[in-house]
């Protein structure tokens, strides 16, 4: 399923739902990447305060990708947040 992030606070909630989904800890999830606990939480809380390196690590532990296409992108399953 595709998620829809239109701001950083969502992003953050998007990563946050996926990992609980996936039964990790904040601390889990960064020991896969080599970030601190308090860095995924930031990312959940703030993602606008994250790079896009730290950004990505997070992607990475949870299994996910990022995706950039056209708003106007019709016919694909999405969750907006």
């Amino acid at each position: 399923m595709d998620y829809v992030a239109s701001t950083p606070e969502q992003l953050g909630q998007i990563l946050k739902n996926c990992r609980k989904q996936l039964k990790l800890t904040q601390s889990a999830v960064g020991a896969k990447v080599g970030l601190k606990q308090s860095t995924i939480s930031a990312i959940e809380v703030h993602g606008a305060n994250a790079t896009v390196e730290t950004l990505y690590k997070a992607l990475s532990a949870l299994g996910l990708q990022l995706v950039i296409r056209d708003k106007s992108s019709a016919g694909i399953t999405q969750r907006e947040w």
